[in-house]
């Protein structure tokens, strides 16, 4: 699943091909990828005729669109396979398109292209931003918290919920209450950074180690969006349709029996929360008293 790396590499293209141009049309091809839209496929697409796109924003894994009055906002979810592309409008239709926006000005149309259909588009309302006063943002995601990348990112607020939960700090780095943004492929980086064990018990976390795999998150993150992502098949691309290449650079997640960047050992595979977790058994020691 794209992470927020891939999702803003594809809200900077947005922000390209979008902002300000002016709704003429949108097709629903397939109503599951506009479930989320109570009132159906058809009302989705009648209320964006005519709206005008300002700037796209993001938090962690989410996207939004604001519209010209600024209460409401289309909000993506890639899931496993959701592409949002721009190109010719007179291009041949993609095998899996499901929603298509064609602009007054005849120029590059957007479409939601999604294999799996396990993504969604929706038209929603925007609510005051619980993390950042003044700001506001799409009230189906309100409660998800700011992510590492933010400025309305509060580092103190981290640790010490941090400190309250009895759980692992990989579990802890995947709840999106906590930090949004960080999936399974860049805790497992963050984590090897900070030389620190995905099981090891968040209430005993220090304040330097929570600092510690907060900048080694930022880093890994900022990284990845400097070549575009990590793209491990052709289901994640961004507006363009260009694979990321951060999959090259990756030093822990899908590096099992390899060897360590720092020392050697093999990468260790284990199993976490029906999917995988990779450490350094020497760079990041399994700690005596493990929480998944």
């Amino acid at each position: 699943m794209p992470e927020l790396p891939e999702v803003e590499v594809v809200r900077r293209g947005l922000e390209r091909w979008t902002t300000g141009r002016t709704i003429a049309s949108a097709e629903v091809l397939h109503p599951r990828s506009v479930r989320r839209h109570e009132a159906g496929p058809a009302d989705f697409a009648a209320r964006l005729a005519g709206r005008t796109m300002l700037a796209p924003r993001r938090r962690g894994k989410y996207l939004w669109i604001p519209l010209d009055d600024g209460s409401e906002a289309v909000l993506a979810h890639l899931g496993m396979s959701g592409q949002l592309l721009v190109g010719e409008p007179d291009r041949e239709r993609e095998k899996h398109l499901r929603v298509r926006v064609v602009f007054g000005d005849g120029g590059h149309d957007l479409r939601f292209v999604d294999q799996r259909t396990f993504g969604h588009l929706m038209l929603t309302g925007l609510v005051p931003d619980a993390f950042d006063a003044g700001s506001l943002v799409p009230g189906p995601i309100g409660h998800i918290a700011a992510d590492p990348l933010e400025d309305a990112f509060d580092a103190e607020v981290f640790f010490r919920a941090l400190r309250r939960r009895r759980t692992g700090i990989k579990r802890a780095l995947l709840d999106q209450s906590l930090i949004s943004g960080v999936g399974n492929i860049y805790a497992d980086e963050a984590l090897w950074r900070a030389r620190l064990h995905w099981a090891r018990p968040t209430d005993t976390m220090t304040r330097a180690e929570a600092t510690r795999v907060l900048e080694a998150a930022r880093e890994v993150m900022g990284a990845a969006l400097a070549v575009g992502g990590t793209s491990f098949d052709s289901l994640y691309v961004n507006v363009n349709g260009e694979s990321g290449y951060f999959e090259r650079s990756l030093d822990a997640y899908g590096r099992r029996d390899e060897p360590c960047r720092r020392c050697g050992a093999p990468i260790r595979r284990d199993e976490f929360m029906n999917r995988s977790s990779f450490s350094c058994p020497v760079c990041q020691p399994r700690p005596r008293r493990a929480r998944q």
